[in-house]
């Protein structure tokens, strides 16, 4: 019997991180004393522009390294690993759902959840992209590109793409950023609904409160991050290298 799992999917424990301004100054976007959550849980960040929600889950995925502090997920530490250890983690462990999709527009709909699985260096499941895409109601648009479809359907085939690998924790940035209204809690539906089936812990940042009273547990960024305080009169228009100070 498989020995059960003890302890906290994801641990956070005083991490930090800054860019330096055009001035030459430095502008401190995260830190955070501690954060934690418990396995197969859903918590939302709620938190404006500029408050580092995008920045903290770039840091948490590995996409940018932290300058100090401890990232544990499922009791492994995170920090101090080497940029192809971090991709590799981060192909195996993580999903993430980009506010702009980050789809390749010369794959189809399939081609791109496929594409998903063969960064984690497995075999490609093609019956599991497939089954994704018919659960995220796209079994009629496996074989478009995403320029044949809705920014709604874009969305949902990202989605699909996030849970191809069986993570452990799905990163959602903003997902209803770029929906229009109609079709916003249809989206968060579904990416709550995927989570809880396939078991898998939820982090969702957002500036919505609408989209944030979706779930039980809502925290605010600033209560956590008390970098947010000194960004107030710092830049916001900074360029942080991958998807800025957002």
């Amino acid at each position: 019997m498989a020995k059960e799992l003890t302890g906290k999917l994801l641990e956070i424990r005083d991490l930090k991180k800054s860019y330096t301004e055009p001035t030459g100054g430095v502008l401190p976007i995260l830190d955070i004393p501690y954060f934690a959550m418990d396995r197969s849980e859903q918590v939302v960040l709620r938190g404006e522009s500029g408050g580092g929600k995008t920045t903290l889950l770039h840091v948490i995925s590995g996409l940018v390294p932290a300058e100090s502090g401890s990232i544990q997920l499922e009791g492994v530490e995170l920090s101090g690993f080497s940029e192809a250890k971090r991709d590799r983690i981060r192909a195996a462990k993580l999903g993430y759902v980009f506010q702009t999709f980050n789809l390749l527009p010369a794959f189809t709909a399939l081609e791109n959840v496929r594409l998903g699985m063969s960064f984690a260096g497995k075999k490609i499941d093609r019956e599991r992209a497939k089954d994704l895409l018919e659960r995220v109601g796209l079994a009629d648009r496996m074989h478009y590109l995403p320029g044949q479809m809705s920014v709604g359907q874009q969305q949902r085939v990202s989605v699909a793409r996030a849970l191809a690998n069986r993570p452990i924790l799905l990163l959602a940035d903003e997902p209803t950023a770029n929906v229009d209204p109609a079709n916003q809690d249809r989206i968060i539906e579904l990416i709550a609904r995927s989570c809880e089936e396939e078991s898998v812990g939820l982090l969702l940042v957002t500036h919505s409160d609408a989209v944030a009273s979706r779930f039980s547990r809502v925290e605010r960024l600033e209560k956590i991050n008390q970098a947010t305080g000194n960004q107030a009169t710092g830049f916001r228009g900074l360029s942080a290298g991958v998807g800025g100070v957002r």
